[in-house]
């Protein structure tokens, strides 16, 4: 038994079943796939996959069985490299975050600046996508870091901890006849066409939820990842924006009212998620502390290995 045998069931089934893709993510041929396979199964003396011909259609019940440790011994590998650099090259390295336009555009540049002053030789890497995306790249061990208002706080094999916490509100042109109600309410939103967020993202589902526990169905004209493309479709007087209140700018964003959006819609928190297990340089730790300063080291190693915390 050896690890790249061990990387190709892993890769086999994050690939579907196909060996193909399987070699080309690991560089190799796919008749030395299929026989690193074979090996392995002809050592452990179970098939680990069911065929049909020569295609992989899924795991076994041994397969099934034995694919978290695989997950686990190839994470542990990793692991061990990591802390032979953190002690090689304590101030050199590569960090990778996964996050939203929105986090990566509004609330990150603060931490990203006092994160290179402090390690100017660390390369930092920001992957933006959308929740969901972000999720799948903590587990195949893409990214060290997640961070989003969706999806992180569900998932079993991450730990996540808040980072903060913002409104929604609304953005109008100067002189909109919203800029004059003197209590705004949801009702009165209701009655304009609305520009927002795409579901599934930076809290969406917050805003669907204050329409649906008032009784109404607002009008969504246009939907959009980028607050910025919001804005301008409401500079355009296509309808009513409603962004996340950090995205707006009075100087940058002239022409533009922002309407205070509390007590119209659920405050969101924004949550870093990281894999369960998943060894970080102390350059990560220094990071999240940078987002959090309440989540110190311990705080952080006690969730992502409780049994040595105990």
């Amino acid at each position: 038994m050896n690890l790249q045998q061990l990387r190709i069931v892993r890769e086999t089934v994050r690939r579907n079943y196909n060996l193909t893709e399987v070699a080309g993510a690991l560089f190799t041929a796919q008749s030395g796939v299929s026989k690193h396979i074979k090996d392995l199964e002809d050592e452990l003396g179970v098939e680990l996959f069911v065929r049909r011909g020569k295609r992989l259609l899924g795991l076994t019940e041994p397969g099934k069985e034995l694919l978290p440790f695989v997950e686990r011994i190839l994470l542990d590998t990793h692991n061990i490299k990591r802390l032979g650099e953190q002690f090689a090259q304590k101030d050199k390295g590569h960090l990778t975050v996964a996050t939203t336009h929105t986090q990566a555009r509004y609330a990150l540049p603060p931490v990203v600046t006092r994160f290179k002053q402090a390690y100017p030789r660390v390369h930092l890497e920001l992957h933006q996508g959308g929740p969901r995306e972000i999720v799948a790249m903590l587990r195949d061990g893409q990214v060290d870091i997640g961070i989003a208002t969706e999806a992180l706080g569900d998932e079993e094999d991450l730990v996540s901890f808040p980072f903060y916490q913002w409104q929604h509100s609304l953005v109008v042109p100067e002189g909109h006849p919203l800029t004059r109600e003197p209590r705004l309410s949801i009702e009165a939103v209701a009655d304009y066409p609305i520009i927002t967020y795409h579901e599934g993202y930076t809290g969406r589902a917050r805003i669907d939820a204050a329409f649906s526990a008032a009784g109404l169905t607002p009008d969504i004209v246009m939907s959009a990842l980028d607050a910025d493309v919001i804005k301008a479709y409401v500079e355009l007087g296509l309808g009513v924006g409603i962004i996340a209140a950090m995205a707006f700018h009075p100087q940058r964003d002239a022409g533009l009212v922002l309407l205070d959006g509390k007590g119209l819609f659920e405050l969101n928190t924004t949550r870093i998620a990281l894999r369960r297990g998943h060894y970080l340089r102390d350059y990560a730790l220094r990071f999240i502390e940078y987002c959090a300063p309440e989540l110190n080291e311990a705080k952080i190693k006690a969730a992502l290995f409780p049994a040595v915390a105990e």
